[in-house]
């Protein structure tokens, strides 16, 4: 074919080359796919087209402006059964807010076969309607669409390109009209109040950072007071965003000094939904700094962005503020780590054969090295660590404790490495002079950052193991470790304290032969129906098509309006729990005023893709999660609303989730219990079964398993959970969220070991680890997976998202913001293809083919002489050899029992 195509210019069309695949376009009712040419470009095929308006889409709503023209270039070509040539067509599709749909011919060109060629026009819109999609279509039923490239830019009235505010999302240029009001208050607007330019203020102290001028809110009323600029049409859905604004405040009262950035959108069914940017800490000294990104899964009819946050009665004044495109950010390193030693304890004197050599008192307290402390390893250090000396039996004892945070301590800032996991273990011990409970933690401070590294709760003077971990990833100026807690006039005591960096990836073989036992089964296929003499030798391959093992991940109303978040969900997970649609303050934010059209379109998606759905919760006792107007109510009142919550919901839904997270956090929260009594908890719980006896019943907190919270240990898990049971509730599942940081494997299996003994089946529930490093937020995430899916108690694993910006978490994400998966994305992939079974062979002279497969679904290949039979069956859990009967007659087969 000859090759024509357009200059690409400013191009409002995303992937508009298709180097992309098919990313950001949708087949019309057809289908399509990408091919490679061989000079390395690439064509979309458009196929199987039955009318001749099928063809390929993209919507460019948040890409054009009114009264702009756009001219457009695409170059096509057409394949298949043609005698002649044949027209293609570019067209606009205009779906307006009243349902009406009304069509608007671009260009058209005949084509004719093995050649390219353009399609070529303008298009102008007075108004903006509710989605605006360009599509290419045409030629007759039957011939496919070739398709190369699509450029569509800006022109202005001489024909001559140009960068407008339709175009600029193309760009890397401010969309933010007027960014430092050069032009006055042009484009801006007060949110409630009044906004007023300004040269200087407070006798010339306060003048602009950059410009003349800088504008200033005032006579603000309510927090959300502020400064706002429309930008509707100016942004790009599912582009990331990056914002920087500067800020300060004036006022009375400056304490309370929060500023946030925040986006307001509304969708043309009126839905609305605020979106926060980012937030600072401004000063009436200086300008502050304000930055954040975002990304917009759908087209929204009209966004604001504003600047709000401080108490009524402070001024906020903004000096400038971008929003462009952001830039990709370069994949990570993997760390290079020389001499990572691990197992080796960092810290000096840690047996204290040398007295106090190397410590130093916290405050005024008084150290000295006293004998009589255990001489073995604490279990979890023992499980990371080589076979080990046996310690000294002294220990650190420290007296005169004024304050809880009081203790031993040891300068370490030269001897740790960033990136390297640290796991850290020492025996506590406090005198029996105590009044009540004592926590006694493991603290770090890194320069001004506090670092919470392990916590354990002392009931009585026994030793103790204090277990936890951590990783510091930028390079600090100084590190202390101390060890502190118990209330000031108690005596510490601390023995083998050490802390070394642990070798995560050591256990990994322990941990696949666990795997291996726990998940797989030996299959025995046995074949019938034909003669032996044809059946010897017949090939057979097998295929896993689904896993019976749940993996899940969290989703969001507006996550699902975003098609490539959509494409990788369905594709990797087969559970999903609602991130806030379910909650109580969702649905009924104000009192009789309910929202369900959320969780219902959620709870479609998810049922349309046989996905499996977690109903995330029905009561959060956290009091700072309880709406207001519920917080208002008296006791009987408040009982009342929660009885109509709990009818409302679980009648709405009955039979629709497979779990429910009843009250939410209970380990760290009692508003309902506090208000209502001791036996409230129970009594959701059998409401709960009573309206709907289909649904596992779970308990759910965070936590758990990474040692640091005394609050939520294990133990204190156990004992809520039988509390539970004997007040009659029927808990039938623990929940873990697993919001964690450097995990390791020791101590994660051992929580989840002790909550094991209670025979429930355990999830993680809200699984998610963070690092700025891709490669090292990989290795948490795998150390997570491996140690869950190898434990015989882990009925399940929920992830708390996956998408960059669409997460409760920063540097949590598998995907990047755009798209592309990144090294902890790769990882979990890698993981569920490691956790899939594929075998193939031969038929053995019994008729028999063997083989060892993961839980779930598999497709079962025969082909015995020239024929092809396809088989599926189930292997679920089982000690014992699955033996499945397939019998293969001479028109079909089918599978026996």
């Amino acid at each position: 074919m000859a090759n024509s195509s357009g200059s690409q210019g400013s191009n409002i069309i995303q992937n508009h080359n298709f180097s992309g695949g098919m990313r950001s376009w949708h087949p019309i009712c057809c289908e399509s796919w990408v091919v490679s040419a061989g000079s390395g470009d690439c064509y979309a095929v458009v196929t199987n087209r039955k009318e001749c308006w099928q063809g390929l889409e993209q919507d460019i709503t948040s890409r054009v402006s009114p009264g702009t023209t756009y001219s457009v270039s695409a170059c096509v070509g057409v394949s298949g059964s043609l005698q002649d040539s044949a027209d293609v067509l570019a067209t606009l599709r205009l779906e307006h807010q009243d349902g009406e749909t009304t069509y608007k011919r671009i260009g058209i060109t005949s084509v004719s076969k093995e050649r390219w060629d353009k399609v070529e026009g303008t298009f102008s819109l007075s108004s903006l309607p509710n989605r605006v999609v360009f599509y290419l279509e045409g030629p007759s039923p039957g011939i496919d669409l070739l398709i190369k490239s699509v450029v569509i830019t800006c022109t202005s009235t001489n024909g001559k390109e140009r960068v407008d505010r339709g175009c600029i999302a193309a760009n890397h240029e401010n969309i933010i009209l007027n960014p430092v009001f050069d032009d006055g208050l042009n484009n801006w607007a007060g949110r409630g109040c009044k906004i007023v330019l300004e040269d200087s203020m407070a006798d010339g102290k306060i003048v602009p950072q950059s410009g003349k001028y800088f504008a200033s809110a005032k006579e603000r009323t309510q927090t959300w007071n502020g400064i706002q600029q429309e930008v509707t049409g100016r942004l790009e859905r599912k582009l990331a965003y990056e914002v920087t604004a500067l800020v300060r405040i004036v006022g009375t009262d400056v304490s309370n000094n929060g500023v946030w950035l925040t986006l307001w959108t509304q969708m043309p069914d009126l839905r609305e939904q605020y979106l926060g940017l980012g937030k600072v800490q401004a000063t009436d000294k200086d300008w502050s700094q304000m930055q954040g990104k975002f990304l917009l899964n759908s087209c929204p009819s009209k966004v604001i962005i504003s600047i709000e946050g401080p108490p009524a009665g402070t001024d906020i004044l903004v000096d400038s503020l971008t929003v462009k495109h952001a830039a990709k950010a370069a994949p990570s390193p993997p760390p290079i780590i020389k001499n990572p030693a691990f197992g080796v304890n960092i810290l000096e004197n840690s047996d204290l054969n040398d007295g106090t050599n190397g410590w130093l008192p916290l405050g005024n307290c008084t150290l000295s090295v006293q004998t009589g402390s255990p001489h073995i390893l604490p279990p979890l250090a023992g499980e990371s660590l080589e076979p080990h000396e046996p310690l000294s039996g002294h220990y650190i004892l420290v007296t005169n404790r004024t304050q809880t945070w009081m203790g031993a301590a040891q300068m370490i800032t030269n001897k740790l490495k960033l990136f390297l996991t640290y796991q850290v273990s020492a025996w506590v011990r406090i005198d029996s002079g105590a009044n009540g409970p004592q926590n006694i933690g493991v603290a770090l401070t890194v320069d001004s950052q506090w670092v919470n590294a392990g916590q354990v709760e002392a009931n009585d003077d026994r030793w103790l193991e204090l277990s936890g971990s951590f990783r510091i990833e930028k390079q600090p100026s100084k590190v202390m470790v101390y060890i502190q807690g118990p209330a000031s006039g108690v005596d510490l005591m601390v023995s083998g304290f050490q802390i070394f960096p642990v070798d995560r990836y050591a256990r990994f073989k322990h941990l696949k032969k666990q795997t291996d036992k726990l998940r797989k089964r030996d299959v025995v296929l046995k074949f019938s129906g034909v003669n032996s003499s044809s059946l010897l030798g017949a090939t057979v391959i097998v295929k896993q098509t689904q896993s019976s093992f749940p993996f899940g991940s969290c989703i969001s109303r507006t996550n699902i309006d975003n098609e490539d978040f959509v494409d990788f969900f369905i594709k990797n997970f087969n559970w999903a729990v609602f991130e806030n649609e379910l909650k109580w303050n969702s649905t009924e934010p104000q009192q009789g005023n309910f929202n369900y059209r959320d969780a219902d379109e959620m709870l479609h998606l998810c049922k349309s893709h046989s996905i499996e759905t977690r109903g995330h919760c029905i009561f959060w006792e956290v009091e700072s999660a309880v709406q207001a107007w519920l917080r208002s109510l008296n006791d009987n009142d408040l009982m009342s609303a929660l009885q109509n919550r709990l009818n409302g919901l679980l009648s709405r839904y009955k039979g629709k989730f497979n779990h429910y997270d009843v009250n939410n956090e209970m380990l760290h929260g009692s508003f309902f219990q506090g208000r209502l009594g001791k036996d409230i908890r129970a009594n959701m719980f059998k409401t709960a079964h009573q309206l709907d006896p289909s649904a596992t019943l779970f308990v759910n907190d965070f936590n758990v398993e990474n040692g640091c919270d005394p609050k939520s240990s294990p133990e204190s898990y156990i004992e809520q959970i039988l509390d539970l049971q004997e007040r009659g509730a029927p808990v039938g599942g623990i929940g873990i969220q697993g919001h964690i940081y450097s995990p390791v494997g020791p101590i994660v299996s051992s929580a989840l070991d002790k909550l094991g003994i209670l025979g429930l089946p355990i999830w993680f529930t809200e699984l998610g680890v963070s690092s700025v490093n891709e490669h090292v937020r990989a290795d948490d995430l795998e150390v997570m997976l491996r140690e869950a899916f190898a434990h015989a108690a882990v009925d399940g694993i929920v992830l708390w998202g996956f998408w960059e910006l669409l997460m409760f978490r920063d540097n949590a994400h598998l995907v990047n913001a755009e798209g592309d998966v990144n090294e902890a994305g790769k990882r979990y992939l890698a993981l569920r293809k490691e956790w899939s079974s594929h075998a193939h062979g031969h038929v053995d002279e019994q008729g028999e083919f063997v083989f060892r497969g993961f839980h779930g679904t598999f497709d079962v290949e025969i082909i015995a002489t020239s024929k092809r039979t396809t088989k599926s069956i189930v292997v679920e859990k089982g000690e014992s050899p699955l033996v499945v009967s397939i019998s293969l007659s001479r028109e079909h087969g089918s599978v026996g029992n």
